[in-house]
């Protein structure tokens, strides 16, 4: 789901169909939890009545949130969006051993000129036997640029345009308790790519790697996964862990065979069953094994599936062959009713050096955020997160669900 700094939000109340998640923390009985739709409804409902909360009520229901906003991060500038976030059981009479399915989606224009379409879904049949994954999206998106490698600099970033369309799709079957094995198939299509305001008089790192008008990729994606999180919008316990293989070939209709490897770790340490406060480990490790990716497809700053890696810098500010991502996230709350709550986090990045391939810069990062539950069946919060980065990097980001 694309960052946004929301300046501004309307709520809709959710449409209630079929399905309701089963928290994994009972709050005290006496403490009744409070979103953004609570709050909504109260204002234009003089009758309201308080939803019950997660902990309170049996009945199954499909949690729809769907709000418009105008925000500002560093890659847009300003934009209005309109974002749907839906949580819902396909098994509504199995909760203790289904996960929660998740379809989240937004349309945005920005300031510079950006269409942003995406929609990704994680969709579990009963027993969890099947895990249906979808990331799709578009792109009209003009942005920048910095070159390759840990060295780059502020001052060396240009402005590329482009189109893009991203169609993966993947399936994958339970092999044991908590593990998942699985095979996709991936597109990836950028064109009308232009420069628009290069180094006047020199070959940049664009040139040098490869300038084309399109880039095409076509290939499969093989999967194993474990993941033992009951809520990925919100995770509160579990660990999470993905070998994605993903091989490229010209006989598909890619410009050109190559191989990518991600490793990626997350795991929650919860304080105690009744504690808000988690402490939130991820590691993302994105490397190329062989071939030529595209420039545009290459290991990148907020270029993971969520664009959330390298908070405190913009996306694409680092851009190799190879990249290493590590972060922690302490989070608290600060409302007893859960409406508000707190962030701190840590980030370290590095990427290969694009001729001897040795990792020769880390780049840090930190900062902090606020939570603001926007739907407390689905435990959706709004995060709004403030990061640094080196050379005066800095800026804010916002997620509908958690970063990771």
């Amino acid at each position: 789901m694309p960052k946004y700094f929301l300046l501004f939000i309307i709520i809709f109340p959710s449409t209630l169909l079929q399905a309701q998640h089963t928290p994994d923390t009972v709050l005290n009985p006496g403490i009744k939890q409070i979103d953004l739709i609570d709050l909504a409804e109260r204002i234009l409902n003089k009758n309201y009545v308080q939803r019950l909360d997660m902990s309170a009520t049996n009945n199954d229901k499909l949690h729809v949130s769907i709000f418009p906003a105008v925000g500002y991060t560093l890659q847009t500038g300003f934009a209005a969006m309109i974002g749907v976030n839906a949580a819902f059981f396909t098994s509504p009479d199995d909760h203790e051993s289904t996960n929660i399915s998740t379809i989240v989606s937004s349309l945005a224009y920005s300031a510079k000129e950006q269409v942003i379409f995406p929609i990704a879904s994680s969709i579990w049949t009963r027993d969890n036997a099947y895990n249906i994954l979808t990331d799709w999206r578009f792109l009209k998106y003009p942005s920048v640029t910095y070159g390759l490698g840990g060295h780059t600099t502020l001052d060396s970033a240009y402005n590329l345009d482009y189109s893009y369309i991203k169609l993966h799709q993947s399936v994958l079957k339970k092999i044991a308790r908590n593990f998942y094995a699985g095979i996709g198939y991936d597109f990836d299509y950028f064109w009308n790519i232009q420069q628009e305001d290069p180094p006047p008089g020199q070959e940049n790192e664009y040139d040098k790697y490869g300038l084309n008008t399109t880039e095409k990729a076509s290939g499969l994606s093989l999967d194993l996964k474990y993941d033992s999180r009951r809520n990925p919008i919100n995770p509160e316990k579990g660990v999470y862990a993905n070998i994605l293989f993903q091989p490229k070939f010209m006989f598909m209709g890619s410009d050109a065979s190559w191989q990518s490897l991600l490793l990626e770790f997350r795991t929650y340490l919860k304080f105690s069953s009744e504690s808000q406060n988690i402490l939130a480990f991820w590691s993302y490790n994105w490397f190329t094994l062989g071939g030529t990716p595209p420039y545009l497809l290459l290991p990148s700053t907020g270029w993971d599936e969520y664009i959330n890696t390298g908070r405190g810098y913009i996306q694409g500010r680092f851009r190799s062959l190879n990249m290493i991502y590590q972060e922690a996230e302490y989070r608290f709350g600060i409302s007893r009713n859960r409406l508000f709550g707190g962030v701190v986090f840590l980030n370290a990045e590095t990427f290969s050096d694009i001729s001897t391939g040795r990792y020769e810069v880390i780049a840090p990062g930190a900062g902090l955020g606020i939570r603001i539950m926007l739907n407390k069946f689905s435990r959706t919060n709004i995060a709004i997160d403030y990061g640094w980065g080196t050379q005066g990097s800095q800026g804010f980001s916002v997620n509908l669900g958690e970063v990771f």
